[in-house]
């Protein structure tokens, strides 16, 4: 079992909670009821921010109440591919501000965008991150955490490594969907080393989402994707800020086997690689800040099963 310590530097505030989304898509009545019980649970300290959709946030604020505030991070899901996108952002942002400003009920923590895939050739990302930042300014909204999610589609790899420097420039956060409820929503090993030492190079910290239910990759049998582990993100993201190779980092994330992670008195190993607590830290603090997933339970279960968390 880890160290209380080390489990801390590890897993504090690393779940954001998602149960609004698939696969749970939970009402949000339940999804709420849900998180205020996982806040008052043993394992609390793990838990991140609720992750709710600008379009529910409202509905959200109706439900909360007077209660005390909760950390959230909203997502802005407007109409991606409408051409007053970001018109729309802009009005989104403006609604956020003014609670953020002046409504004691809401604790705004974040802010995730996912951006509309490049409609011509020519066009770059990092025109439109030029875009978000400044309606940030503009709103007051610059000192919050803000994540960037781009379309995982035919141009994605070929346009990330310029993305990412456009999100140092502005910055801005990169957020990296790891699953989803079909095999093409799950990039391959090579794809997520190439954004980590990417975002690496570039001092861009990040967070992850989708399909990180388990801390250790695994094939599911019953859908039979090749499923992420988040102990494997973390591990590799800690050693590509250690400055690891290419070759290392996707190895790292492509383990499935359990027994080849351990955790010891000073830190996290991986067949021998060992990543201590003051490295772990700092992954917490500028390489993997979260992932958000609709359950909590199962990673805590999973951890438990490994014998790290009692």
């Amino acid at each position: 079992m880890m160290s209380e310590a080390l489990a801390r530097v590890m897993l504090s505030d690393l779940i954001d909670y998602a149960g609004l989304f698939p696969p749970a898509k939970l009402p949000l009545e339940a999804a709420y009821d849900e998180y205020r019980r996982l806040r008052g649970s043993q394992h609390a300290w793990m838990l991140g921010r609720f992750i709710v959709p600008f379009s529910r946030f409202a509905e959200l604020l109706d439900l909360h109440g007077d209660a005390p505030p909760i950390p959230l991070s909203v997502i802005l899901d407007g109409d991606r591919d409408s051409i007053l996108w970001l018109n729309a952002l802009s009005d989104s942002l403006a609604v956020l501000a003014g609670h953020l400003h002046g409504d004691a009920r809401v604790e705004i923590a974040s802010l995730e965008i996912p951006v509309p895939a490049l409609k011509a050739a020519r066009e770059r990302y990092g025109a439109v991150l030029s875009q978000i930042s400044a309606l940030l300014e503009r709103t007051g909204l610059r000192s919050l955490p803000c994540y960037v999610e781009f379309p995982r589609d035919a141009r994605w790899a070929a346009e990330m490594p310029d993305a990412v420097a456009s999100l140092a420039r502005t910055r801005l956060r990169s957020k990296v969907r790891c699953g989803g409820v079909v095999a093409a929503a799950f990039p391959s090993q090579a794809e997520l080393a190439a954004h980590l030492q990417s975002c690496v190079e570039n001092g861009v910290a990040w967070k992850a989402t989708a399909g990180l239910h388990h801390p250790v990759a695994r094939l599911d049998a019953a859908t039979g994707f090749e499923m992420h582990g988040f102990v494997n993100l973390l591990l590799a993201s800690c050693i590509a800020l250690e400055g690891a190779p290419f070759e290392e980092i996707e190895a790292v994330l492509a383990e499935r086997a359990a027994g080849a992670f351990a955790v010891g008195a000073s830190g996290l190993s991986w067949r021998g690689r060992n990543c201590e607590a003051g490295s772990i830290e700092r992954t917490r603090r500028a390489g993997l800040l979260s992932y958000g997933s609709c359950s909590v339970d199962e990673p805590l279960e999973d951890l438990r099963a490994l014998g790290w968390l009692a």
